[in-house]
């Protein structure tokens, strides 16, 4: 896949003072101010919760300067909205906040909402993706009632990378069975781990800089181990 915007998967910390300076820079990275806001991932919990994400992603835009384009895109019948889509266009920065992963991509595969965040990443603006963003970009997300190698269909954004937010604290929240199936992945498929408050960030798909006080983990396959920021990592 051609790539042109830049990328970033973040461990935790969406719309969080703690991501100030990474989300201003990657909506300098893009052709605009406008900071398109999707809390699709949460589109089952509550009115509240949902004005919660609003709330707290237009604090984070009027700390950094941007124009807040909040898409109430909660149901897949949201995300088949031209309207929706429409207003993605030109966009400086497009994020998929936190929530359940599996929804997520069950709500916005194929649909123009899905089509719109592809394109306009392509011609430029910036996409990112904090926990169940990050875990929905790839190729499958494990399902814990269904303990097998391959999970269900993820977004398919990054087809050679599985992503594991939360990583600090995520193996003390599942059961040990579980963690065991997130370690455990497709031929070609890598799994990365990202701790709270840090993200990984590349142009190319392949090399990727670190951001923030946590670290990354390489779980399997080549150049394993832990990694802080001010280096790059292969992936």
């Amino acid at each position: 896949m051609t790539q042109s915007g830049t990328l970033a998967l973040v461990g935790s910390g969406e719309y969080l003072p703690v991501m100030a300076e990474l989300e201003s820079s990657l909506l300098q990275s893009g052709p605009s101010l406008r900071y398109v806001q999707l809390a699709t991932a949460a589109g089952q919990e509550s009115v509240d919760r949902l004005r919660y994400w609003e709330r707290i992603g237009k604090e984070q835009a009027d700390r950094i300067g941007a124009q807040q384009v909040f898409l109430p895109v909660f149901t897949r019948e949201d995300a088949m909205r031209i309207d929706y889509a429409e207003q993605i266009k030109d966009s400086g920065l497009i994020y998929l906040s936190g929530g359940d992963p599996h929804y997520l991509a069950q709500t916005l595969f194929g649909t123009p909402v899905w089509d719109a965040i592809i394109s306009n990443w392509k011609s430029g603006t910036s996409l990112a993706g904090c926990s169940a963003g990050a875990m929905a970009f790839g190729p499958d997300i494990p399902h814990f009632r269904k303990m097998k190698e391959s999970g269900e269909a993820g977004l398919g954004l990054l087809p050679h990378i599985r992503v594991v937010p939360h990583y600090n604290k995520f193996f003390k929240w599942i059961p040990d069975s579980a963690a065991q199936l997130f370690l455990k992945a497709p031929e070609g498929v890598r799994i990365v781990g990202i701790d709270e408050g840090t993200a990984i960030v590349t142009n190319n798909l392949k090399v990727w800089s670190i951001y923030g006080d946590g670290f990354v983990h390489l779980l399997n396959g080549k150049n394993t181990g832990k990694y802080q920021s001010d280096i790059e990592i292969e992936i």
